[in-house]
């Protein structure tokens, strides 16, 4: 619903720390992306910030994923600043843009949410609470936010696929073996971790740390065109009646709220495909 969901820290003026605090599991609905698309471009316009610090007040949850039964998510969102569709736009320009993005996990981040840290530039995930997924497949859906052509570059093309067609929840040691993170850390350590790191490129030359980013951008974020056909096949494939059938199962046994399904997603739908549909 409406209502701020991002609490945003600018004590410091060359790092921010932004806390996703949408209950009751983080779910990314239109509001959330039209926060989200609000910070981009404060991030872009200003000349201070350096590092911002993405995490969540939730720790079951970073992100849950994208809520499709919340209003206007059923017809697809207009071009943006970039000319890509609304959420390939924001997330194109978070991995492009002239900061430098961490997400610090704590909780599940699947689906859309996934998206979202694979756009970032850094993730750093809690041992004992993170989880990562793209569970698309299981519900009849192609992912409509590029995952596709982002794990690639982090796991491999073997691994990415394997990512993608099983839909299977991904702890984050396996997520830190699979390059799907940075590191995985015990949770008493993850703040700590992350803190240091921020407040380390926090004091270096704006110019500088952009001007690294974008070279190795070059070699390793997929070009605007190639993510515009992942919008396009998510909302085709959301109309189809395997997915609608597959979805309204789901939401059947919990999906969108805080439940036994969202917290075992990769099991349960497994199981829901082979036992009800």
């Amino acid at each position: 619903m409406a209502g701020q969901q991002l609490m945003i820290d600018r004590s410091d003026p060359r790092r921010w720390q932004v806390t996703f605090d949408h209950p009751p599991l983080n779910l990314i609905d239109p509001w959330t992306i039209d926060e989200i698309a609000a910070l981009v471009a404060s991030l872009e316009d200003d000349p201070e910030v350096r590092v911002v610090v993405f995490q969540s007040a939730d720790p079951d949850f970073f992100l849950a994923h994208y809520d499709t039964g919340a209003p206007r998510a059923q017809t697809p969102p207009p071009p943006s600043p970039t000319g890509l569709p609304t959420w390939l736009d924001i997330l194109a320009r978070l991995s492009e843009g002239p900061f430098v993005s961490l997400a610090k996990i704590r909780g599940r981040a699947r689906g859309a949410g996934s998206e979202f840290v694979l756009a970032c530039d850094m993730r750093f995930a809690s041992l004992e609470r993170a989880v990562l997924s793209q569970p698309e497949v299981a519900l009849g859906l192609v992912a409509g936010g590029g995952p596709m052509h982002r794990l690639p570059y982090l796991t491999g093309r073997g691994r990415a696929l394997e990512i993608m067609l099983t839909g299977q929840d991904y702890d984050a040691e396996l997520a830190e073996r699979y390059g799907y993170v940075n590191r995985a850390v015990p949770d008493a350590d993850l703040d700590g971790l992350v803190d240091d790191m921020a407040g380390r490129i926090a004091t270096f030359d704006k110019a500088t740390l952009i001007e690294v980013k974008g070279y190795v951008g070059e070699v390793s974020q997929p070009a605007h065109a190639l993510l515009s056909p992942t919008s396009r096949a998510f909302w085709a494939s959301a109309a189809r009646p395997a997915a609608q059938r597959r979805l309204a199962a789901a939401v059947e046994k919990g999906l969108g709220k805080r439940s036994d399904l969202e917290l075992h997603m990769g099991d349960r739908l497994g199981r829901l495909n082979r036992e009800d549909l």
